[in-house]
């Protein structure tokens, strides 16, 4: 939100530079993010001051140049080259002097220097209209009027409009600072605790009077819960043209752009009280009367923007006896606004219900300043007041007089709120205890009325346009907030109570499994929980009905709950990918929703890793290497193992996600699904390459490790000894087969079998192939013999030979 400061003190006299002003709205809660300067000349005619023209000769070396003397109120008259045809001796001209910065109609800055054309020195530039950002003529300069004092500054004379503009970062919930009279109460407020009592001044509407009642336009609100408040009147004999400079400068500062007088006056009241307007040419107005209802879902509209819309049955309209005009508290319609040709209007101001409009606003993707404020809440209370102010400043800029009654539907007042504070409860919430009387002097200033005051607290009243003001809590956030964070003293005594915890919580253990991750070279991601329903059809396992729906979705790719965090990872591997970022490591921790039914809804949580592209960068001294199922299933195994899971159960994976995989699994209890992602499912996404995916169940996988003990064994003191074998054997042998025979022929000295070679193709027979596989044994107690190991191997041999047919190389 912008706020001028020059509009600020039209409403309070201060006489504070803006940085303090705006220090003192940031402590109150309306943080200024910046402040920026506004003129209405770029570069404010700094420089630019009345001279005389005393001589003007023809320059000597060109023939469409002259040559002049002019008085800038210097000690000496200066000689400036000018190309102006109009120039002449005797003239007052603007002078732009050494120094001076212009600008060109693009924006860009130029510098006037001293320097030579053709010759003949000149100290400064006679200036035309559009060099100065004053006109876009460039027949010749400007000539002044003949009465101006020489050296005067030109800013003084075209009154140049300098301004700082607060951009104030707004939450939600300040409504009633959504306007220069609601950001000059909360200064107010701010000051009277400085102890500076300034008095708020608002715009008078006294001189608004009924002219005559020669044009009546009947208003029927059909639905007065969506409209609790709705207000017109109609000015006739008005002529539509500019604006003028002041309310133009008014509209640029805050960054809007001037439309018409009428239009501009509507938009002016809006961002000074924070009431939205809106002007109907009367004259489109069929059968002079106007109805607020809704319509039926379907009807087509056609916006300002030229777009047609199609309505919701809950959208609430403003319309005339045939059709729709306006989308109530959001956007006109093309065909009833005002234009050049008008010269009677029906000036609404109205209060409508905020969800209504918050929701018709998202339906349509609208968002103007109008329904801005609307959504969040106005005044309720000031709404004919805003009528008047706008009508008066109307008839000032364009003219005409109101022919028509106020007419005013309020049947139901939005009565202000009551709250009772306790200053015992005050103190505990503060930390701090703030005087009774310093408690009454900020609500006072607040406009919230004490109504009564006992020892224990006061009963107050709390005006409405202060919706987010309705509880104890939020009045002793409002002192708070005023009184000033800043001024509570930080206590010298730190009191803590200490907690067991946990070294099983879950967040450690995903900082343990991340960090481990992170080394590893995976990156995390932190996906949108919110998806398509789409995302349901791409697998049998993920049922439709098992969706949980917004009520209120942002958009239709944004209407459900995951139920997976396979899709938002393909989401992000897409989005790199067509950014030339093919080779990814990448996972996440997050939750996937599940609707069994109406009543059971379920959420769990999940581990999910994603690989994709080469293992490694390209390099000169090693060869490129696609990540493949087995390199995914070594990370798995590794972060299995890092949570002191060792032991369990490999089954084909159970799901049509991928199209082949493997599922690690603990008696009944599922750990992790792994394996290479189906083709149409990445299809979908435009991905062409391979993605390998990991779902670890960590609801799961936390239950386990709460109940693993860790054992602690002492560094073995004697070595352990490796031997090798080159197996020749038939294709279809697995190295789970000989790891087992290997287990099972000796147990207690054999530590680790390892397969470090595989040999497929020339100089083997047909349907073999060689595994070279080590073995490492080790005996704790005492140093293994050569007699001993002999005997082990020797049993392997015989084994492997008895059981898989397999021959030594």
């Amino acid at each position: 939100m912008k706020i001028s400061y020059n509009w600020l003190k039209q409403f309070i006299k201060t006489d504070w530079t803006p940085e303090q002003t705006g220090e003192l709205l940031t402590d109150l809660g309306l943080e200024v993010e910046g402040i920026d300067t506004y003129q209405s000349v770029k570069g404010g005619l700094e420089g630019v001051v009345v001279g005389e023209v005393l001589t003007c000769v023809q320059h000597p070396n060109a023939d469409k140049l002259s040559v002049t003397t002019v008085n800038i109120g210097g000690d000496a008259p200066v000689q400036i080259v000018c190309g102006a045809p109009n120039v002449a001796a005797g003239q007052k001209v603007p002078v732009a002097t050494i120094g001076t910065t212009l600008y060109t109609e693009e924006g860009e800055a130029w510098t006037i220097k001293k320097g030579k054309i053709r010759g003949e020195e000149s100290h400064g530039m006679i200036c035309a209209e559009d060099e100065l950002g004053l006109g876009k003529s460039h027949d010749g300069i400007m000539v002044l009027d003949s009465e101006l004092t020489v050296g005067t500054p030109c800013a003084e004379i075209f009154e140049v409009e300098s301004d700082h503009v607060f951009e104030i970062g707004l939450t939600p919930n300040r409504s009633d600072a959504m306007s220069h009279w609601g950001t000059a109460r909360d200064l107010k407020a701010g000051l009277v605790q400085k102890e500076i009592n300034l008095e708020l001044i608002t715009p008078s509407v006294s001189a608004f009077h009924v002219d005559s009642r020669t044009l009546k336009i009947d208003v029927e609100v059909k639905n007065k819960d969506l409209a609790p408040r709705y207000c017109g009147v109609t000015i006739s004999g008005l002529k539509v043209k500019e604006s003028p400079a002041w309310l133009k400068h008014r509209l640029k500062a805050i960054g809007l752009a001037p439309i018409n007088n009428v239009v501009d006056a509507t938009n002016y009241v809006l961002h000074e009280l924070g009431q939205p307007l809106h002007a109907f040419d009367a004259a489109k107005i069929a059968g002079n009367k106007v109805e607020v209802k809704t319509l039926p879902s379907g009807t087509k509209f056609k916006t300002l923007d030229g777009v047609e819309r199609e309505l919701h049955e809950d959208d609430l309209m403003i319309c005339d006896a045939e059709k729709p005009m306006c989308i109530a508290g959001v956007f006109g319609g093309e065909y009833s606004g005002v234009s050049e040709t008008t010269t009677s209007i029906f000036l609404e101001s109205a209060y409508f219900n905020p969800v209504s409009v918050r929701k018709t606003a998202k339906r349509h993707a609208l968002n103007t300043d109008a329904s801005f404020r609307f959504e969040r809440g106005i005044d309720p209370n000031i709404t004919e007041y805003a009528l008047k102010r706008a009508a008066l400043l109307i008839q000032d800029i364009a003219g005409g007089e109101v022919t028509s009654d106020v007419m005013d539907f309020y049947p139901n007042k939005i009565e202000d709120f009551q709250v009772r504070l306790s200053f015992d409860n005050a103190k505990k919430l503060i930390g701090e205890e703030i005087p009774k009387e310093t408690i009454k002097r900020i609500l006072s200033s607040l406009e919230i009325k004490v109504n009564n005051v006992t020892e224990a607290g006061l009963g107050l009243t709390v005006p409405a346009y202060r919706n987010d003001v309705q509880r104890e809590a939020d009045i002793i956030e409002e002192i708070l907030r005023v009184y000033g964070y800043n001024n509570i003293k930080t206590t010298e005594k730190l009191n803590a109570s200490i907690s067991n915890s946990t070294r099983f919580e879950d967040h450690k253990i995903q900082n343990i499994i991340g960090d481990q991750l992170a080394a590893l070279g995976f990156f995390e991601t932190l996906s949108n929980s919110l998806t398509t329903p789409a995302y349901a059809a791409l697998s049998d396992q993920l049922k439709e009905e098992h969706n949980i729906s917004m009520l209120n979705p942002l958009s239709n790719d944004l209407s459900v709950l995951r139920q997976s965090l396979l899709f938002s990872g393909l989401e992000a591997i897409s989005f790199n990918i067509n950014r030339r970022r093919g080779d990814l490591k990448l996972f996440e921790f997050g939750k996937t929703y599940h609707g069994f039914g109406e009543d059971k809804r379920e959420e769990f949580k999940h581990l999910a890793l994603f690989v994709t592209g080469n293992k490694s960068l390209e390099s000169w001294n090693s060869p490129i290497s696609k990540s493949d199922f087995f390199y995914l299933k070594g990370y798995v195994i590794n972060i299995l193992e890092r949570l002191g899971i060792s032991k369990f159960n490999e089954s084909p994976v159970n799901s049509d996600l991928f199209a082949e995989g493997v599922s690690f699994s603990l008696g009944k209890m599922k750990l992790v699904d792994f394996g290479l992602v189906k083709k149409p499912i990445l299809k979908h996404f435009d991905i062409a390459q391979e993605v390998l995916f990991a779902d670890f169940d960590w609801d799961t996988i936390l239950t386990i490790v709460k109940r693993n003990k860790v054992v602690f064994e002492p560094i073995p003191k004697y070595p352990e000894v490796r031997r090798d074998f080159a197996l020749l054997l038939d294709d279809q042998v697995t190295f789970e087969s000989i790891y087992k025979i290997a287990r099972q022929t000796e147990k207690q000295l054999l530590k680790s079998v390892n397969l470090f070679d595989v040999y497929q193709g020339k100089n083997l027979p047909a349907g073999k192939k060689s595994y070279a596989v080590s073995f490492t044994l080790q005996d704790e107690n005492k140093t293994l013999n050569d007699k001993q190991i002999d005997k082990i191997m020797s049993k392997l041999q015989s084994n492997f030979e008895s059981q898989l047919g397999a021959e030594l190389r």
